[in-house]
């Protein structure tokens, strides 16, 4: 059999996280699990070598390697040998914007290279900084000013054994810091230490100075991931070299592409990957605020789909509920601002402390523009900060899309304009403080400002891109690192690319949408987990039915505090312990999923790093021990009380049929609506993971696939967690078997009438033709059983006889009551009779035999 074409669009991924506990081959050796699944592509995690102990690969150190870890090159084209044998494909993961600076940084040659010969280096255009002066290059590694250090000796010159490109190793003189090596400028060997260090390319530092004077764009604040200037031809090229090497040689069939908005040029980056690789299927990580669209000029099939996530999950989310756990938050944190609020100040933190240094660095290019124009020299620096911090603090997305030379697009000079608004509200009517606002909005958009004919200068271009570079940080760190941790009054919602406020989803809205991505990405990616999800789509899904009861919801709170209270220390604030409640509710026992209870260790982890991530009484850096330790005393006191045991197991048992249709009813529209599902690895199961490196926990696929043949071989599924494994089979196999019901603008999608707004339904077909599958999905299901069931509730199928591919149940087409077609499932997926997915292992093998799948 031969591989996909480049140009193939999946019919659907499943996400492999590759690394030294489960590398290419574990992967191979998945693939006929994987093929019987129905999945059409294996989508992995970056493949490039990576720093040492990598456990997720986004931290490459070099572009000319696969990965050791997960094999090298032989192990990666036996997996891609294994996929297209079964008629897959291999997607790879691509991160453009950044490399690792690693301990020690010779794993990383290249910036060895820059730190040591400075800009004699053939690297030194490929790193966002300036290596054209003596101590250029901040390296904040030292655990104290380097005054101390060096008096008490702690920094050393010595020789080390550094490996070299062509495999074999060199002696170099080198600086040691414990576990830091960092290389000695040629001609300087001789000095003496202080001379020594004085005399580098780079600046050996505190690492406490970096938030005020790093001098390298970084991922994020991150100061281990330095930024790579992929926009220049020859680093595109070298970066690019060997996935593009393995692409044509029938190995890589497509890409996603990490967090593309910290480019300079992401359209000129698309462009540039686009002739490339022939127009491979690419997917960027693109997240869109709220009815946000991808410029229509960006070269890719879509985003990797959180703005289907945030649809489709809300869609079970009743948002009259939102007002009951708005009391329940006050009367527990007494905080009665709007997240607005705790997002203003979330911002206000991030833009003064961990992103300060990339404000100054703004600040200061927009000051050294207005004193060398005649007409801006008044321009202040003090106001000039004051407006960066305004403007960025007020953009509502990632960033605008604005390229140095070209005039800015409408739509993307709205976007600043309305943040400028939105600022000078903030900075009020100072005549002198408006007045920076408008240059620095024209900078910003590329638009003349001060002496005319200097808009082409290389500083005023840097302005835009760099402002663009930063809004991104801003907007991640602030919002989802931060606020996303403090306002904690419904944990389901705050999500990658969701919004705290924004509680229930109507289905004419879901419907709108995926008419959109028909129109404009019909091959985008959905998801509902990724692996930087806060929380995994099955907990989001338990925890819908919080907004159908508030009230009995305050009640289980008001229990689960009192059976805790003499646990509960006086540090332990209320919104810590509301998402506490929360995530235990979340993952706690879950009848018939075959998904274990959150064990301690993990709680411990995932509080932990919630509490830090809030940074309100304690940070990664600064941390407060009595307060940390109070609230994982709390939380390890619940796991261990069999009354907190009791009143959960109740809790779940009472609002179970919510639940299962959560859970089954947002993976099935996930994977029939338009666009490429993706399943993150373990996620065709139920999977009660939380934020990372929770997701990254090893999956038992082989228990999976046990399970997967037992149905196949005839036996019903034995709970929730072999429901939606069966589910997730039927649906990639209808998928794979008819790609032209589901695959590009042929393939249509039609919203079907019900009687009632608990069943939310949909018909797909090729083209104009006549609709050949349906999905039926109930909603809100608590309040449908207290409406008393379905009634005479009924759904207008076209004529003809259906199979439900789940049950195997047959039913005539026209006014069918919701309460024959959803008596055993809460949901249908429906396809005319002779039209089945065949439960096969492989794209070409289409035979199935109708009572294996009854």
């Amino acid at each position: 059999m031969t591989h996909p074409s480049q140009s193939t669009v999946p019919t659907s991924t499943y996400r492999l996280q590759l690394h030294a506990g489960f590398t290419a081959d574990d992967g191979a050796d998945l693939v006929p699990y994987l093929a019987r699944l129905g999945v059409g592509h294996i989508f992995c995690s970056p493949v490039l070598q990576a720093a040492p102990g990598s456990v997720h690969g986004y931290d490459v150190v070099d572009h000319t390697r696969i990965s050791e870890e997960i094999g090298g090159e032989a192990a990666l084209r036996r997996l891609a040998d294994a996929a297209h044998a079964h008629g897959m494909g291999l997607i790879v993961d691509v991160v453009p914007n950044h490399m690792a600076i690693p301990t020690p940084i010779w794993h990383n040659r290249a910036l060895w290279s820059v730190l040591k010969e400075g800009p004699a280096s053939p690297y030194a255009d490929w790193f966002d900084l300036d290596a054209s002066a003596e101590l250029s290059v901040l390296v904040p590694v030292l655990g104290r000013p380097i005054g101390a250090v060096l008096a008490d000796g702690e920094i050393t010159v010595g020789t080390a054994e550094i490996p070299q490109p062509d495999g074999t190793v060199l002696q170099e003189q080198v600086v040691q810091y414990y576990d830091n090596v960092l290389p000695v400028a040629a001609g300087t060997e001789h000095l003496g230490l202080a001379d020594l260090l004085d005399r580098q390319w780079y600046r050996l530092a505190y690492w406490k100075v970096s938030d005020e004077e790093l001098n390298y764009r970084r991922f994020f604040d991150v100061n281990t991931l330095a930024a790579v200037r992929v926009e220049l031809p020859e680093v595109f090229e070298a970066t690019h070299a060997t996935l593009l090497r393995l692409q044509s040689e029938g190995i890589i069939d497509g890409y996603r592409i990490d967090h593309p908005d910290g480019l300079a040029d992401p359209r000129g980056y698309l462009r540039d990957l686009d002739r490339a690789t022939g127009g491979a299927w690419t997917v960027v990580e693109k997240i869109l605020e709220g009815e946000e669209q991808l410029p229509g000029d960006f070269p890719c099939a879509g985003t990797t789909g959180y703005d289907a996530l945030w649809r489709v999950g809300g869609l079970f989310h009743e948002p009259h509920g939102a007002l009951g756990l708005t009391h329940l938050w006050q009367r527990r944190t007494g905080d009665q601002r709007p997240f607005e609020e705790v997002a203003e100040e979330s911002t206000e933190l991030i833009v003064t402390t961990s992103l300060w240094a990339e404000i100054e660095r703004l600040t200061a290019l927009i000051h050294r523009i207005c004193q060398e124009d005649i007409r801006l020299r008044d321009t202040t620096r003090r106001n000039i900060q004051r407006v960066v911090v305004a403007l960025l603090s007020s953009m509502d997305r990632y960033r605008a899309y604005i390229v140095p030379g070209e005039s800015a697009p409408g739509s993307e000079r709205a976007v600043i304009e309305q943040a400028a608004a939105r600022a000078r509200h903030a900075l009020g009517e100072d005549e002198d403080v408006v007045a920076t606002l408008e240059i620095v909005v024209a900078l910003v958009c590329g638009d003349e400002i001060g002496s005319a004919g200097r808009t082409a200068s290389s500083d005023r271009a840097e302005v835009i891109v760099r402002f663009a570079q930063t809004c991104g940080p801003v907007h991640a760190k602030a919002l989802e690192d931060t606020a996303f941790y403090r306002f904690t009054r419904f944990a389901a919602v705050n999500e990658v690319g969701s919004d705290p406020d924004r509680i229930g989803v109507e289905p004419d809205a879901v419907h709108d949408h995926a008419a959109t991505m028909l129109r404009t990405r019909p091959d985008a990616m959905t998801t509902l987990s990724t692996h930087d999800t806060k929380r995994s789509e099955d907990v989001r899904a338990r925890l819908a039915v919080l907004t159908e009861l508030p009230l009995e919801w305050a009640l289980t709170v008001q229990a689960l505090d009192q059976a805790t209270a003499e646990h509960r220390g006086d540090r332990v604030d209320g919104a810590m312990e509301l998402l506490l409640w929360q995530t235990l509710a979340g993952c706690w026992d879950l009848p018939g999923s075959g998904a274990e209870r959150i064990t301690v260790e993990r709680l411990d982890g995932y509080l932990e790093k919630a509490m830090r991530e809030a940074k309100v009484h304690t940070t990664w850096t600064e941390q407060d021990g009595d307060y940390e330790n109070q609230v994982l005393e709390l939380g390890r006191a619940a796991l261990a009380s069999d009354e907190v045991d009791a009143i959960l197991t109740d809790w779940t048992r009472r609002t179970l049929p919510s639940q299962r249709s959560a859970i089954l009813g947002q993976k099935l529209i996930q994977l029939t609506m338009p666009g490429v599902p993706d399943v993150y690895q373990g996620n065709e199961t139920i999977d009660l993971s939380l934020v990372d490196p929770d997701n990254r926990r090893p999956v038992d696929h082989a228990l999976h696939q046990q399970r997967l043949e037992r149905m196949i071989d005839g036996a019903g599924p034995d709970g929730i967690g072999d429901e939606k494994l069966w589910l997730t089979h039927r649906a990639l196999t209808l998928r794979r078997e008819r790609p032209e019901l589901f695959r590009g603008r042929e393939a249509s999608y039609r919203p079907l009438p019900t009687t009632t707004g608990h069943a939310f339904a949909f018909g797909r077909a090729h083209g104009d033709g006549p609709l050949e599958a349906v999905t039926v999905a109930t909603r809100l299901a608590h309040a449908l059983s207290q409406r008393g069931g379905w009634g005479d509730a009924w759904i207008a199928l076209p004529e003809g006889r259906w199979r439900d591919a789940l049950s195997g149940v047959e039913h005539e087409g026209g006014q069918l009551l919701l309460s024959q077609l959803l008596g055993d499932w809460p949901v249908a997926l429906l396809v005319r009779s002779g039209e089945q997915p065949a439960t096969t292992g492989t794209a070409d093998d289409e035979q199935d035999d109708p009572e294996r799948t009854a």
